[in-house]
């Protein structure tokens, strides 16, 4: 006997009140029809997707723009269990985190800060997370088999999380050291059937020098997460993202979802995004100088023209329950890849690992016969 409701248990709470044309009801984003839909009467009404904010922002000038900043008042939740910031229509009341599911929840004096300009919009509708859950669960062998029978699955919320993308001119300065290989052929005694021979053979050698220069690269989009909320190793393995679906940011796609706000600031992120550039910078260096080996000694890099866009990205969220201990895993709103925590049986780990065993005790046995 399974031990969850759905209709109990998945409930998503309205972040945004945009109101019904046909009776006045809340209507929610639809992942299926890419439209708002009435739950209540089940009217719907298409969202026309449009691309005008791919524009790059001026990274020297953020904040000091209207352009830079919601449009819409917001106020900012904390969850005072797990730290998670969300941003929430000025008129809504939040009970319960959607990362935890706690509801020791508090409006903060926060600013919302940055609008997000582009999103993806959830692709992957709640029902179709949660089938992918099951399936999920149902599919590792080394969990309890009692864990598909007794799980008690929380909360699932629809969640965007914030993340940066940058762009930037480099110009860097380098000094490299590099080497080159050569050979010399060397003499040497060996004994066969006790008797000493000669033989000579090719020894490679490496001769090093010094030398130094100036690579330029432009790059385009390297993306940041701006989120510290969501375990890093389940969410990388659910990307990546299809970022050529990113859209404007409408305030229609946040119905009935959150967003996260970012906790991780635009200066932060790109000091990030300098680590991202530095790696490219030296493996550009090291494919670009001539020799057989390249190792970058100093480089001195210079970032200018930076820009940035503030994007959202979606994911489903939840965790369950099985023996007191709670479970989080996340599904990608956009191309449902599921990860997650999820215990593991002792029992069977030994089992197998006995049957291992036994087996490569055979084929000991046989090849030594």
């Amino acid at each position: 006997m399974t031990s969850f409701d759905d209709k109990q248990q998945t409930v998503v709470e309205h972040t945004e009140n945009i109101k019904c044309t046909s009776c006045g009801g809340n209507t929610e984003y639809n992942p299926e029809s890419k439209g708002l839909k009435c739950p209540f009467c089940g009217h719907e009404r298409p969202i026309e997707a449009t691309y005008d904010h791919t524009v790059e922002l001026d990274f020297e000038s953020a904040g000091n723009s209207r352009n830079h900043v919601w449009q819409e008042e917001k106020r900012v939740f904390q969850c005072q269990n797990c730290g998670a910031e969300s941003v929430l229509d000025a008129n809504v009341v939040a009970d319960f985190c959607s990362f935890c599911g706690s509801s020791h929840i508090s409006v903060t004096e926060k600013e919302a800060g940055i609008q997000p300009g582009l999103l993806i919009p959830f692709q992957i509708s709640q029902e179709q997370a949660l089938d992918k859950f099951r399936v999920w669960i149902k599919g590792h062998f080394f969990a309890p088999t009692q864990l598909k029978k007794t799980y008690r699955l929380h909360k699932i919320s629809g969640a965007y999380l914030p993340y940066w993308t940058y762009d930037s001119h480099t110009e860097s300065h380098y000094v490299v050291r590099v080497g080159n290989y050569y050979y010399e052929t060397v003499t040497r005694t060996v004994f066969e059937d006790g008797k000493p021979r000669q033989v000579t053979e090719q020894v490679q050698k490496i001769r090093w020098h010094q030398e130094s220069g100036n690579y330029r690269e432009f790059f385009d989009d390297v993306l940041i997460k701006a989120s510290s909320t969501v375990e890093p190793k389940l969410l990388q393995k659910v990307q990546p993202f299809q970022l050529t679906s990113l859209t404007d940011y409408k305030l229609e796609y946040m119905s009935g979802f959150f967003a996260e706000r970012y906790q991780t600031s635009l200066q932060q992120g790109f000091l990030e995004a300098q680590d991202v550039m530095r790696n490219g910078i030296t493996r550009g260096i090291e494919q670009t100088v001539p020799g057989d080996i390249v190792q970058v000694v100093s480089l001195s890099t210079d970032y200018t023209d930076i820009t940035y866009k503030h994007i959202l990205l979606p994911i489903w969220i939840s965790s369950f329950q099985f023996n007191q201990k709670v479970y989080q895993f996340i599904v990608n709103g956009q191309t449902g890849k599921v990860s997650g925590n999820y215990p593991l049986s002792i029992m069977k780990i030994v089992l197998v690992s006995i049957s291992v065993l036994i087996v490569l005790l055979i084929v000991y046995l046989f090849l030594e016969s």
